[in-house]
This record gives structure tokens, sequence and C-alpha cells, in this order.
């Protein structure tokens, strides 16, 4: 695994023994797609990585000229491949982006009080890959649909199974996208409340 473009282009990351099937890193395929169709709109944003695991989504926005970064996982093992890894990409960099690594249970409620007091004004991009077997997705949608997390133009990507199938809309959220790349989906939502 390692960082696709950017300013860390190359940069192998950390990533768990093959026997701790705990975190599921995203591919190198997968996300080379996904930061493709994202584009130009990672440039400044400001960005929460929800069960980060590596960090690697969370990190390749970094490279890309994310603004501020938020890594979310509860995982021991995931919170240090994080901070490794961020270590690892901020060799040799100039920049000015700001990154937090949050431990934090996803699973248990979604109050999210522990997010750093520069990114209360909300996230123009949120990733959020949790646990296939744990069916959580729902929730997490839930949650963000009544929130205030995403901003008024930004986007939740969420990544599942390619054979389950999300909500096309939520009461503020809509699906606006849907890839397939092997077995994983990203679905794309935007909200509904552009003004």
């Amino acid at each position: 695994m390692r960082i696709i473009g950017g300013t860390a282009k190359g940069r192998k990351l950390f990533t768990p023994p093959p026997q701790e099937k705990c975190i599921r890193p995203t591919s190198d395929r997968a996300r080379e797609a996904l930061f493709n169709i994202l584009g130009t709109r990672i440039s400044n944003a400001t960005v929460l990585d929800l069960f980060a695991g590596t960090g690697a989504l969370g990190l390749e926005a970094f490279s890309r000229s994310a603004q501020f970064v938020v890594f979310i996982d509860n995982n021991r093992l995931a919170l240090q491949l994080i901070k490794k890894n961020i270590l690892h990409c901020l060799t040799g960099y100039t920049g000015n982006c700001q990154m937090r690594v949050v431990q934090y249970d996803l699973s248990r409620n979604l109050y999210l009080c522990k997010l750093p007091k520069e990114t209360r004004s909300g996230f123009d991009v949120i990733f959020a890959d949790p646990p296939y077997a744990q069916n959580m997705s729902s929730s997490i949608l839930e949650f963000i649909n009544n929130s205030s997390l995403l901003t008024q133009n930004g986007l939740l990507i969420m990544e599942e199974r390619h054979n389950v199938q999300l909500p096309a809309s939520l009461s503020a959220l809509d699906c606006i996208d849907r890839r397939i790349y092997g077995e994983t989906a990203f679905c794309f939502y935007r909200s509904t409340n552009n003004g």
C-alpha cells in the first residue's frame, strides 16, 4: 500500500499483519479511482476519515493538498498505524495541512464531541468505511444525515461491500453516484441543503 498522488506520492504505508482481520485497508486501485473522481475537490478541503484503519484515505487527501484531516478509530493497532503513517508522510513536508487523530468508538454512539474546534463548521469531504461484518453503514448514514458534520456543498463517501444496497436518499442526503471496484462499492452522498 502506498500513497497514489500528490506531495507524498509513492510513500509506502505501514499496514496490519496479514492475520489481523479487524482492519481492512482500501486497495490502492480503489483509492486511486476514488481520488480521480474527487479530483480538485480535495484541495484546501477539511476532511474526516471515519473508521480510518491505516489512515490511507485521509493521508491520500493530505497528500493532495487538504487543509485539515481528522482520523477517527478505536482499534489500538489502527491508531498506532495511523500515527506511524502520518509521521512517515510528514517527513520533508513543508506545507500547512493540520492532522488530528481521535480515539473514539463509533459503534457505541455517534456523538462526536472530540472533534477539533477548527472543524466545528463541518467537513467538505467525509470518508466512512465501517467494518463490513457489523452492518453499521445505516446508522452512520443516519447520524451524518441528522448532524451538521457535512458542509453545504460537502460530499460523504460511504464504503461498503459491493452487494450491499444503501438508501438512495435520506431527509438531508442524496446518493448522487455509486461505483464498484472488485468487492468494494463507494456511494457518494451530497447534502440536499445546497442553499
